[in-house]
This record gives structure tokens, sequence and C-alpha cells, in this order.
């Protein structure tokens, strides 16, 4: 297995790796929306959704993929009122529609309000 990790995205805030392939698989852990060149997180749920994207989208990178060889998402949510609003941002990045589980959650790290957790090839 080779580890996946860069700068380009926040660090784990836990015990686990930003992301791991195998055999040409690549599983990412969940984004949260922190920028990573200041460790802020935006408001709201659009500019967190954005930047949880550009974070998966960094990875994505690192791993020698891209958005279009993503197979499946799954999406977290701290408000499921925010499903709109949030899909209008992830449509702009994941345009070729992949697999996808979005599930409203108690909380997140952090106090995020969206987490984006990815495989790909």
């Amino acid at each position: 297995m080779k580890v996946i990790n860069t700068t380009d995205a926040p660090a784990a805030v836990g015990p686990y790796s930003q992301g791991m392939m195998e055999n040409g698989l690549i599983f990412l852990s969940g984004q949260l929306p922190i920028d990573p060149k200041t460790g802020i997180m935006p408001e709201t749920i659009e500019e967190q959704a954005h930047e949880s994207c550009k974070n998966v989208g960094a990875l994505l990178k690192e791993a020698g993929s891209s958005f279009d060889k993503v197979i499946k998402t799954t999406c977290f949510l701290s408000d499921m009122a925010d499903f709109a609003a949030f899909n209008s941002v992830y449509e702009k990045y994941f345009t070729s529609k992949p697999a996808r589980s979005c599930v409203a959650v108690r909380e997140l790290p952090k106090g995020a309000k969206c987490e984006i957790e990815v495989v790909a090839y």
C-alpha cells in the first residue's frame, strides 16, 4: 500500500492517513473544509463545500488521479437543510456524477458543516 500525503490538503486531525492507494484504487479520508495554508475554516456551507472539494482535488492530484476518476463519494452534512446548497457546489467538481451517499450526522470534527470522502482510481 502507498500512503497519499500532501501539504496542499489539511493534515489528518487524528491517527490516520490523508489517503491510501492499493492496486490502482485510491481511498481518501474524509476531507474537512480547512484551508491547508491558514488552518481556517470558512463560515458558509457553500464556502466549506468548495474548500472540502479543493482538498479532495489536491489529494487526487497527489495520487495521480482527478475528479473524473472518482468512483464513489460519501458526503457528511451536519445539517440536511444544507443539502441543496452543498449540491450546488459539489456538482461543479464531480461532473462525472460518481456514485454517492450523503448523510446527516450529529456533528463533524472542528464544527465543520460538511466532509467529503472519496474512492477513485
